[in-house]
């Protein structure tokens, strides 16, 4: 029997922005990475377009919302995500998370699915280890020339951006904020979500190897797979299409669960 179509009414208020809309899309609701914001999946939505429409979660601090405080706790993040997205998930969905957007994305998941009793047709994490592996090293505490040095290292910027002391003042208290809500986050005993779970990498990225992405397997009872693109922890700014070809493949091909 077919499932009902995607939700039609567009998505209103301040933690969602809807690109690449299309009739009979499937909706990818994207979940930005530590310091970004849902612009920085545009390029994503454009080559999704007209096979799977964008929904990108706009985090509080940044952009429009940049005077609201942002979130030091991804569980907390999660719950706020998850009453604002609930409404609007009321037909055939999947989630996508890159870097910390990974964890938010696993436990919004996990909420759907305790809560409403169906949760996304799928979750892509990418650049991300499994929520069960503790966080490598502590960026968040570090004084401002640190945490732009990690920035830079990432590939999050180009070296010498932030050298403006006004663009600092306003990108870097999100960054940290973030940060610290990575460092800080516990994965609850045994988590796991029911859904297929898609795990994505970038074959030089320091913060995830792809030996390490094997630790994602235990928190899906669903089916499980990972795919490598060339490139570091931001592969998906140069690898857009090659990511979305994969996803729009999963969403709309034979063995999609639509």
């Amino acid at each position: 029997m077919p499932h009902p179509p995607s939700p039609r009414t567009a998505p209103t208020g301040p933690w969602i922005r809807r690109f690449g809309a299309a009739d009979g899309a499937v909706p990818l609701v994207c979940f930005p990475h530590a310091g970004g914001s849902a612009g920085s999946y545009l390029p994503l939505a454009k080559q999704l377009t007209p096979h799977v429409e964008t929904w990108a979660v706009q985090y509080p601090g940044r952009q429009e919302r940049y005077r609201e405080t942002p979130f030091t706790e991804v569980t907390a993040l999660a719950d706020a995500a998850f009453t604002a997205l609930r409404p609007h998930l009321t037909g055939p969905y999947a989630f996508f998370g890159h870097s910390m957007g990974a964890l938010v994305a696993f436990e919004v998941a996990r909420r759907c699915e305790a809560e409403t009793g169906h949760g996304p047709v799928r979750l892509f994490a990418s650049a991300r280890r499994a929520p069960s592996v503790p966080h490598r090293g502590a960026t968040g505490w570090r004084d401002d020339d640190a945490l732009v040095a990690e920035l830079e290292r990432l590939g999050g910027t180009i070296p010498g951006a932030l050298d403006d002391p006004d663009l600092r003042a306003m990108v870097l208290p999100v960054l940290r904020a973030d940060y610290r809500a990575v460092e800080g986050y516990v994965c609850a005993a045994g988590a796991t979500v029911g859904c297929p779970l898609t795990v994505l990498c970038g074959d030089r990225d320091p913060v995830v190897t792809v030996a390490e992405t094997d630790a994602w397997r235990p928190h899906t009872t669903g089916a499980f797979d990972v795919t490598v693109h060339p490139g570091g922890h931001f592969y998906l700014d140069a690898r857009a299409a090659e990511v979305a070809a994969g996803i729009i493949g999963a969403l709309t091909g034979p063995t999609q669960r639509l």
